[in-house]
This record gives structure tokens, C-alpha cells and sequence, in this order.
């Protein structure tokens, strides 16, 4: 949303835009789309810097829903790796608030001593959720829990090469997570497999799914 307002608004029509024309053509990234630099430029613009969060800054709130469509054509490796953190590392951090606030309601439920029809059905849906079909609290508590972020970077980075596999660019794909249903996308060499990567439409949705299958 924030990188759409910020694509259609008045900040790429000024003249200081205008001015920085010719820097940009001789730039050694002049390769990458208008998506990938209205995505750098928002990161710079909003201050969002990773040495920062490292020494204990607070990580911007900017939730992009797909990966920009060249971001292998970033040819500074370090430039192109942290702008993939930047873009996954506010997403697994808003879903794991969400389990802990989810976490924190849980214990609050079982504290009662009896529990409303609304709570009930809270928890019905949490053993859904969470593919718990015997309804076991203690499976429950053990499975609702936070994905250690540095973790969920470390794989998105693998599975979906930096952000810029087929997968994670046509599917927002960043897990590598199989399905052999209709709903992915079928791999090259799957000959004999049947399986495809199961594909989603924002990348919000693929951590969600990868946080439920751990």
C-alpha cells in the first residue's frame, strides 16, 4: 500500500527527480525496473537502514506485497541481499506479534475457570488452525509459538535464492512448500514427482503458511 501511494503520488514528479535524471542512467544499477527503485528510494527516503535495527532501532512497518520483478539485476550482492531483509524481515515480525497476541489470549482462556461460547469457539478455530485434531491444550500451547526470525530470513533466502526464483517472483513462493493440488506452480525437473510449489497472493501469505507448517 505505502509503495503504491508512494508510486502514484507527487515525490516522483519533482524536480528534484527531474534534477537526479542523468545520475540514475549512469548509476551502476540503471538495469533495475521503476518497481525496484520506487522500492530502494522508499527505503531511503523512510530511513529504514538495517545497521540501525542491528544496534536496536525499531524495524519500519512496511509490508510490501510481492518482491520486485528484477531484483537479481541489483548488482551490489550486499545492496541486493539486505533489500530482500527489508522486505521480508516487517512481515515475519508483524505475523509473530499476531501468534504472540494470539499466545498471550490463549493463557488468558485457559486461566478461567469456565469459559464464554465465544472462547470456545476462539479455541475451536486455533485447533483447526493449528491441525490439532484431538483437541490437545498441550499440543496447542507447544505448536502456537513464534518462528525465530533470523531463522525464517536464513530459509526465505535459500529456498527463494535472494528473491529472485520463479517461485518467489510468480507465486510469492519464498518457502519452497510443496502441494500437489492445483493451486502452485510445476518446477522444471519434476518429472515423475507430480508435486508443484505451492504459490500465494502476497508474501504475507507465505510466511503464514510456512510459520503454520513449522
Amino acid at each position: 500500500y505505502i509503495a503504491k501511494e508512494y508510486k502514484t503520488g507527487k515525490k516522483l514528479l519533482t524536480e528534484k527527480t527531474h534534477a537526479n535524471q542523468n545520475k540514475i542512467k549512469n548509476n551502476e544499477d540503471n538495469k533495475i525496473s521503476l518497481d525496484t527503485r520506487i522500492t530502494l528510494n522508499l527505503f531511503e527516503n523512510l530511513k529504514y537502514d538495517l545497521n540501525s535495527i542491528r544496534l536496536g532501532g525499531s524495524v519500519k512497518p512496511i509490508y510490501l506485497s510481492k518482491l520486485p520483478p528484477d531484483l537479481k539485476n541489483i548488482k551490489n550482492t550486499s545492496k541486493k541481499k539486505d533489500t530482500f531483509i527489508k522486505i521480508v524481515l516487517p512481515l515475519i515480525i508483524d505475523e509473530n506479534n499476531k501468534i504472540l497476541e494470539n499466545r498471550k489470549k490463549l493463557f488468558k482462556i485457559l486461566g478461567k475457570s469456565s469459559n464464554t461460547m465465544g472462547e470456545k469457539r476462539w479455541l475451536k478455530r486455533r485447533f483447526d488452525e493449528y491441525q490439532i485434531n484431538n483437541e490437545d491444550i498441550a499440543d496447542l500451547k507447544l505448536r502456537m509459538d513464534i518462528i525465530p526470525v533470523s531463522i525464517a530470513i536464513a530459509q526465505a533466502a535459500k529456498e527463494s535464492g535472494w528473491g529472485t526464483s520463479r517461485f518467489a517472483l510468480e507465486g510469492n513462493a519464498m518457502f519452497g512448500q510443496w502441494t500437489y493440488g492445483k493451486d502452485g506452480i510445476k518446477p522444471k525437473d519434476s518429472e515423475g514427482k507430480g508435486h508443484k510449489v505451492l504459490k500465494f497472493p502476497m508474501l504475507r501469505s507465505s510466511i503464514m503458511a510456512y510459520q503454520r507448517n513449522l
